[in-house]
């Protein structure tokens, strides 16, 4: 049956993020720039995604924190009070996400890396799902900046073998998916080094 924007069956967005600390994190970006100006750069990251993310009625959003102490972090003007949380619990990328999923209809999940995000790239996914039942957003890294679901549990089962934070990573969940399967929308730049950081920012 195709969901509606209903309130009863209205999509959930996931955010899967790391509370910025200093030395936490965009260890990547950190060894080119210095961990403090790193810390700098996550921070608006995170402030320009719960921006786009939160307060849009077509669907609720869920911050899936780690460490999982960091539900409760007071991150003022980072971090919005309101918002739902979770622990995203142990494990690798992978074990994370399929947790995440597992159990939700309809839902997409992104990270917090991506400045080139706009609510209309959100809305554009969980439309595709009228089409197929998952759709990927591709970043230019060979990563991804999106996944979504007509049934999380279904993506969660794909999240195995997959080479994580390499260029194969959306490749290997389309496999895992079914090419056929999924549905492709914009590709989009994250920031993970300091040559993605001045193409991005």
């Amino acid at each position: 049956m195709l969901w509606r924007w209903g309130e009863e069956l209205k999509p959930t967005l996931l955010v899967m993020i790391k509370a910025p600390r200093i030395g936490r994190g965009k260890s990547r970006l950190a060894a080119e720039i210095g961990r403090v100006e790193a810390w700098r750069i996550n921070r608006a990251l995170h402030r320009h995604t719960f921006h786009i993310a939160c307060d849009d009625p077509r669907w609720r959003t869920i911050m899936c924190v780690a460490p999982d102490r960091s539900v409760r972090a007071a991150l003022p003007g980072i971090w919005p009070a309101h918002t739902q949380r979770a622990g995203q619990g142990t494990g690798d990328l992978g074990e994370r996400l399929a947790r995440a999923l597992g159990g939700r209809r309809n839902v997409a999940v992104i990270g917090a890396d991506c400045p080139e995000l706009r609510r209309r790239h959100i809305a554009s996914a969980f439309g595709a799902l009228k089409r197929k039942a998952f759709v990927l957003g591709p970043a230019v890294d060979g990563g991804f900046w999106l996944l979504a679901a007509r049934r999380g549990r279904d993506a969660a089962m794909a999240m195995a073998g997959v080479r994580w934070s390499t260029r194969h990573a959306a490749r290997d969940v389309i496999r895992n998916l079914g090419a056929a399967n999924v549905a492709l929308i914009d590709m989009l730049r994250d920031i993970d080094t300091l040559s993605d950081l001045r193409r991005g920012l």
